[in-house]
């Protein structure tokens, strides 16, 4: 195997181990869930918090969403299309959610503005991508949207992304259904 795919088995193998235990992990877990010796973690990783650092970088990579809206179907009516994108692009944000508590939690850091390879901001590389691909998902309708595709899938991802801040046990929180809804046709009821 060589020197790649050995970080990239690694850490693929500690991702759920970093949302389990945040940065309480051990050594011996990181290795036994690898299925490799200790020493040969810290012979692909200088130390965990390079191993840690290049898990973020793999988690913020918008891959597994931006697959999933690839294959939406844009003969789909415009809601439907919005919906199964929402779904994807909000199990990813659960998944990060769910890795950025956990180390918070445990007093890990979280390099997400330089990753090990001193590339520059993978937010906003990340963020750049799903708004490229939402925008694949507006332009059958382009020639009826009141805004250009890009400033559209912008404002989606904007509602969307701030949609899903959590304002306790109200149940005020708006379904995926009510806010493509609302973004589609408004606030206000017809009258």
């Amino acid at each position: 195997m060589s020197a790649d795919e050995r970080r990239r088995m690694i850490v693929q193998s500690v991702l759920p181990l970093l949302v389990e235990h945040g940065a309480g992990v051990t050594s011996a877990q990181i290795a036994r869930a690898a299925g490799i010796g200790e020493g040969t973690v810290f012979r692909v990783f200088k130390d965990k918090d390079e191993l840690f650092a290049t898990c973020f970088a793999e988690a913020l990579k918008p891959d597994q969403v931006l697959d999933a809206i690839a294959v939406i179907d844009l003969d789909q009516p415009l809601d439907e299309r919005l919906i199964e994108a929402a779904g994807a692009l909000s199990a990813h944000l659960q998944r990060m959610g769910a890795l950025m508590a956990a180390m918070h939690g445990t007093g890990g850091r979280l390099e997400h503005r330089h990753g090990p390879d001193g590339r520059g901001d993978r937010r906003k590389e990340s963020m750049s991508a799903m708004r490229d691909a939402m925008v694949e998902l507006f332009e059958p309708e382009k020639d009826r949207l009141r805004l250009p595709a890009a400033q559209s899938a912008a404002l989606f991802l904007s509602l969307l992304f701030s949609g899903r801040i959590r304002f306790g046990e109200t149940g005020d929180e708006p379904t995926t259904m009510e806010l493509v809804d609302v973004f589609l046709n408004g606030a206000l009821g017809t009258v």
